[in-house]
């Protein structure tokens, strides 16, 4: 696993250690029931406050991707392998959408559309 942070981006440094270990939860690099580091050793890796990271952790709690428990550390739920089955087929359809030529913006407004009637 291995997380990347531009500290020049717009984007927050929480939001981009959040974005990098949901990619690895959904991209299944990362399965259910497996540890993430401690935040602290994340902060040290990365050179960033500790609540930095564990705003992350946070985040991806809310979203149902890792439970955090005392004692145990982050933990990634089964959540996370239903989102990766997800991906992978989102992945196909971005595939064909792009051989077709449709753009990323139509492809994004229809599966708002299909979100919304479903």
């Amino acid at each position: 696993m291995i997380i990347r942070i531009d500290p020049q981006s717009a984007k927050p440094l929480f939001a981009q250690i959040a974005d990098a270990l949901r990619a690895d939860i959904t991209g299944g690099r990362l399965s259910a029931g497996q540890r993430l580091p401690a935040a602290r050793d994340v902060a040290e890796a990365l050179q960033v406050n500790l609540h930095t990271v564990l705003h992350a952790y946070q985040d991806l709690r809310d979203e149902g991707l890792i439970d955090l428990r005392r004692g145990r550390g982050a933990v990634v739920t089964p959540a996370g392998a239903t989102l990766a089955g997800i991906h992978a087929e989102i992945v196909a359809l971005v595939d064909k959408a792009r051989s077709l030529g449709i753009s990323p913006d139509t492809l994004s407004a229809l599966v708002k559309e299909a979100a919304r009637d479903h």
